[in-house]
Order: structure tokens, then sequence, then C-alpha cells
């Protein structure tokens, strides 16, 4: 049977220790959405949320989270961010997020990219929620991720 990295030989959970690992340049790329009516598109496109500019507000709460991910997420070391990049597209009746995060360093990244793009879609359900409480967060997962003992791509066996 595997043995899971985050549990200890008496099954307690455990950060894993990385200390032996080499430096890498390390890379990840997630993406989400947000479902809403093409109304609530039509209002963020035109500024006319009355809580102000949700993509902006929605981008740089992503920003914020990926910094942030070690605090919330129990295991997830600490890291030193070299990139977070926050991206949101309108669509029809959706915003499109995407989120890419890069540090040199003994463990990846891709946790921070997740909390990245969890974090703008819940910020962009709050800044909409008075127009559209209908809309649904969904689709978050990770893309790819490069560095380490192996590079990963969605719907790839590695890259």
């Amino acid at each position: 049977m595997e043995q899971f990295s985050h549990i200890d030989e008496n099954g307690r959970a455990r950060m894993v220790d990385v200390s032996g690992k080499g430096d890498t340049r390390r890379v990840a790329v997630a993406q989400g959405e947000v479902r809403m009516e093409a109304e609530t598109v039509r209002r963020i496109r035109e500024h006319a949320v009355a809580k102000g500019d949700a993509l902006t507000v929605a981008q740089t709460a992503g920003i914020l989270a990926a910094k942030r991910a070690s605090e919330l997420i129990p295991m997830c070391h600490p890291l030193l961010l070299e990139d977070i990049r926050v991206a949101l597209t309108l669509g029809e009746s959706c915003v499109e997020i995407e989120a890419t995060v890069a540090t040199t360093g003994k463990t990846g990244v891709e946790m921070e990219a997740l909390t990245a793009v969890s974090v703008a879609a819940l910020t962009l359900y709050d800044m909409c929620k008075a127009v559209d409480r209908g809309m649904t967060i969904s689709e978050i997962r990770l893309m790819s991720k490069t560095g380490g003992k192996s590079d990963w791509l969605r719907g790839g066996e590695g890259i």
C-alpha cells in the first residue's frame, strides 16, 4: 500500500519535510469559472455593480489569496512567491478565471494557484450577489505544473 506523504508512521498528520529537495523553478496554472446571468456579465462589463469594479477587486483578492495559501491549508508550506498573475475573462454568461503562480524552491505552487482561483471566484460572487444570487462557482482545477521531479499537463501524460 502506498504511503501518504502527509501521514506519519502513527497515522498522524504532518507537514512533509522538503529539506532534502533541490530548488527548481516551479510554475502552476489553475482555472475556474463563475456562471451567471447574462445581465450580471453586462453589469460587470459596464462597471455597473454597486460594490465597485468587480473584476479588479476579484483579481486583487486572488493575488492576496495566493500569498496566504499556507495560512489556510494546514499542510501547505509557506513559499516566497516570485510571480502571481490572475486573469478574469468575461464570457456571455460566465467569468473565466486563470491564475499562474511561480517560485523557485523545494515545493510546488499548485495550492497557491488553486487558492487564487477559488478566492477570486468567491470575491466575484460577493461583489455580484445583490444582482444574481444564483451564480455558480465551478470547474476549479489545476491545468499544469512544471518543476520538481515531474511536469504535468491536464489531458496529457506529462510535458
